[in-house]
């Protein structure tokens, strides 16, 4: 999810996000992108 461009999640966050752990785990991304704590996450992927 942390892919996931920015915009992207902004989009749907303006037109909903889809129900469940999806919707879910796409908020908190893009909570984690604004924040600007994405490259603490970057290492963890690897």
């Amino acid at each position: 999810m942390i892919d996931v461009p920015e915009e992207y999640l902004l989009w749907f966050r303006q037109k909903g996000f889809p129900p469940g752990e999806l919707g879910l785990l796409m908020g908190l991304t893009l909570e984690v992108k604004i924040e600007g704590l994405d490259k603490l996450i970057q290492p963890l992927k690897k």
